[in-house]
């Protein structure tokens, strides 16, 4: 799993999610894109939507900085990029170190559960689930439509 930081939490998602970790940088507004997508980005020719990650978990809306990082990855049939505070690395997990949150949180959407850590907890973060379908079939029509 690749942990990664917003703000104080600690949130992770499964290593073959992810495509890529790159630094942070400025993102192109797309008109008509729903509210959850930052922008737009070119990854070596690949216009890839960037995600509002804080929006989704309620977390305080940040300005990029120099230390953010961009964790490029599947979310579905969808790549994707996610603005984090900081990507600290890929983790190993036991199946016992990974526990379930539909039993303590019924629908707490968009995290499939929680690894317990020597150093604390790490929510497991499910892109499948991070888009809805209107929000992707939205995406999907800004990206034919294009920046302006």
């Amino acid at each position: 799993m690749l942990v990664f930081r917003l703000a104080e939490v600690r949130y992770g998602i499964p290593a073959e999610d992810v495509v890529e970790v790159l630094a942070a940088v400025a993102c192109v507004p797309l008109p008509k894109a729903p509210a959850i997508v930052e922008g737009i980005i070119d990854v070596r020719g690949r216009l890839v939507p960037v995600l509002d990650v804080r929006a989704r978990f309620r977390r305080p809306p940040k300005p990029v900085e120099l230390s953010d990082h961009l964790v490029v990855a599947r979310a579905g049939p969808r790549v994707v990029a996610l603005r984090v505070d900081e990507a600290h690395g890929l983790v190993g997990l036991a199946p016992p170190d990974v526990r379930s949150l539909s039993d303590v949180v019924p629908g707490a959407g968009h995290v499939a559960g929680v690894a317990c850590l020597e150093d604390g907890l790490v929510l497991i973060h499910d892109l499948a689930t991070f888009l809805t379908e209107a929000e992707s079939e939205e995406i999907d029509g800004a990206l034919a439509e294009g920046p302006r």
